[in-house]
């Protein structure tokens, strides 16, 4: 470099003049072959990979182009070249260097951050296309890694532009300890809930969860680091702080997913005054019932027994045991449900009486249908339903209403009676 200065000084130029045409004619050399540089590793080492990427089974490679991680690679190429050729360059005005230099690893910095999270968010997209991510989902860890790579990314910068070293920065960390606690307490807490929710396996994409408080009642859509997206049946999406699961609570209906099972759990109210001993008359009526035939010869021959063996004397219809209407309708509710080709009658499968109340007698279903499906699912119950109701006066059963029909019609026989009763006589 001296020899250009040489060079220039025999020119007739002055020292100064010659330094400064030295220093500029590097410039333009360095800009050059920084620019020639750049320009290779861009459209050449690109092509070169795009074409190896497109010849290879894997689709990391592919994920790693469409994110633009080697791109973010070839711009590393001519801020490399030049930090390292800025103090011939500037053999002349070595305090320009440091500025230059620390520009550079400015720029160089950048590109490297754009680089890493390019090439987090191509392993995060690869690891998603595996059965494995439903289970175990690693974008909560993905987005702290992130986190980490641009606050340390920032110090960097940070520490450049103030000329001082980054590990003052680092080793002044433990007194902003506090602040950044409360700054990042939502992504802390995130972060830490996201562990305990994949370790445990609680949650996943494509649950069906329910949490009252927030309004969520729906399909898991996303799980970041301080959030879960859920989408609420009527298409709304629910955003839920990712800790608040682990706190609060919420219902999973995976189980339910899994099993292949829906439950049924619906009560029908009957009028306790229409439930009746069954005379000869009604039992040929129940015989007629293919589901109860075998029921009926069954509990008829048992109570027979019974009654003979302790002397009850039947013409009394208290004594002894006998048949019911509302007893022979639960046991047809129960042959009809095992008959019906979409009950699962494996799982738990109860017809049961609930404790009496102002509203009658509840007669409980308590089964499960084999169709998880939502529409199906709501169709077969209602079909069990609407059959039940409308076989209920086959048995001499009333569904309890308030007021009944009865009700109404004593009420209006009453009120005719008071109306005659007060009638002038003549």
């Amino acid at each position: 470099m001296k020899g250009i200065r040489f060079y220039f000084e025999q020119q007739g130029f002055s020292t100064a003049h010659a330094e400064q045409l030295t220093t500029l004619l590097l410039l333009l050399v360095a800009i050059i072959l920084v620019t020639v540089t750049g320009i290779v590793a861009r459209k050449l080492l690109l092509k070169v990979v795009t074409l190896f990427a497109r010849k290879t089974a894997t689709d990391l490679d592919d994920l790693l182009l469409k994110h633009r991680v080697f791109a973010s690679i070839a711009h590393m190429v001519p801020p490399i070249l030049f930090y390292n050729v800025a103090h011939v360059v500037f053999l002349f005005y070595p305090d320009i260097i440091l500025p230059v230099q620390a520009f550079l690893t400015i720029y160089l910095t950048i590109v490297v951050i754009f680089a890493i999270l390019g090439s987090l968010d191509a392993l995060l997209e690869n690891y998603n296309e595996h059965p494995v991510s439903a289970r175990l989902p690693l974008k909560s860890f993905i987005q702290v890694l992130k986190t980490i790579v641009i606050s340390s990314g920032a110090v960097i910068v940070i520490s450049r532009l103030l000329g001082t070293s980054p590990l003052v920065f680092f080793s002044g960390l433990g007194a902003f300890t506090a602040v950044i606690i409360l700054i990042f307490k939502d992504s802390i807490l995130g972060f830490v809930a996201g562990i305990q929710l994949t370790a445990n396996n609680l949650v996943k994409a494509g649950d069906w969860i329910e949490m009252p408080k927030y309004g969520a009642d729906g399909e898991v859509i996303d799980i970041s680091l301080v959030t879960v997206s859920v989408q609420n049946g009527d298409k709304t999406i629910t955003v839920i702080p990712a800790y608040a699961l682990i706190s609060e609570g919420f219902r999973n209906w995976r189980g339910m997913s899994e099993s292949g099972a829906r439950r049924i759990m619906r009560s029908i109210n009957i009028d306790m005054r229409s439930v009746q001993f069954c005379d000869e008359a009604m039992i040929e009526k129940l015989r007629g019932i293919f589901l109860l035939r075998d029921y009926l010869d069954a509990k008829i021959r048992e109570l027979d027994d019974y009654n003979r063996r302790f002397a009850c004397d039947t013409t009394v219809p208290v004594n002894g045991r006998r048949l019911t209407n509302f007893g022979t309708f639960r046991a047809y509710v129960i042959a009809y449900l095992r008959s019906h080709p979409k009950i699962n009658s494996d799982m738990t499968f109860l017809v049961r009486h609930l404790q009496p109340a102002e509203n009658g007698i509840p007669l409980q279903l308590y089964v499960f249908c084999n169709d998880i499906d939502l529409a199906n699912y709501e169709d077969v119950q209602a079909d069990i339903i609407d059959h039940l109701l409308a076989v209920l006066p086959f048995f001499e059963l009333r569904v309890f209403q308030n007021p009944s029909g009865s009700d109404i019609a004593e009420a209006a026989s009453a009120i005719g009676d008071l109306q005659q009763a007060l009638k002038p006589h003549p």
